[in-house]
């Protein structure tokens, strides 16, 4: 036994040799791998870090996707353009009925002034002037009255009556400028 012990001791001895050997050997192959592992962790991170980045960059192109562009209106812009409408369109209809009542005032005025005097004086005048001598009818100038309503006016009452007559029968008058309270000479006929 004493044999065996001592073979197996200097089997050990022996034996340490190579284990060591091969310890260094192994570390520095451990060591090796290490390293590249560490440096694989290193290129996992930064690979997940882009890959985060690029899934942020792909939530924001998205998002801007859905959102309108400038050429479409929104809800509220459409509500706010149909209110603006309503608006304009009931100003227009004001202003119509105001055009209107003002037309119906002017058609008024002017049916008024066309209207012939009430009662042109029939009774007969005489006129001297110059030297002439004439029968007729004189006439004072009413408002609103204008030369063709006033012979117009006699006209209606039988007496037949033009305007150069009644030019001719009033020298200078201007048919344009009539006032109210002229008196004029009607010519019989």
């Amino acid at each position: 036994m004493k044999r065996i012990s001592f073979l197996l001791l200097l089997l050990l001895c022996f034996a340490s040799v190579p284990a060591s050997a091969q310890d260094a050997a192994t570390e520095e192959r451990f060591n090796k791998l290490a390293a590249q592992i560490e440096v694989l962790i290193e290129a996992k991170d930064a690979q997940n870090r882009r890959i985060e980045q690029l899934g942020k960059a792909i939530d924001a192109l998205q998002q801007q996707m859905n959102k309108p562009t400038a050429a479409y209106a929104s809800a509220e812009d459409v509500k706010a353009l149909s209110e603006n409408l309503k608006e304009i369109d009931r100003k227009r209809k004001a202003d119509n009925e105001k055009i209107l009542e003002d037309i119906r005032r002017e058609v008024g005025t002017i049916i008024r002034s066309a209207t012939p005097p009430s009662r042109p004086s029939t009774s007969p005048t005489t006129q001297s002037g110059g030297g002439l001598s004439d029968k007729g009818y004189e006439y004072e100038i009413q408002s609103g009255d204008t030369l063709s309503s006033v012979i117009a006016a006699y006209r209606a009452e039988g007496i037949k009556v033009s305007l150069d007559q009644v030019k001719k029968a009033n020298p200078g008058l201007n048919e344009n400028r009539l006032r109210v309270g002229q008196k004029i000479f009607i010519p019989a006929p």
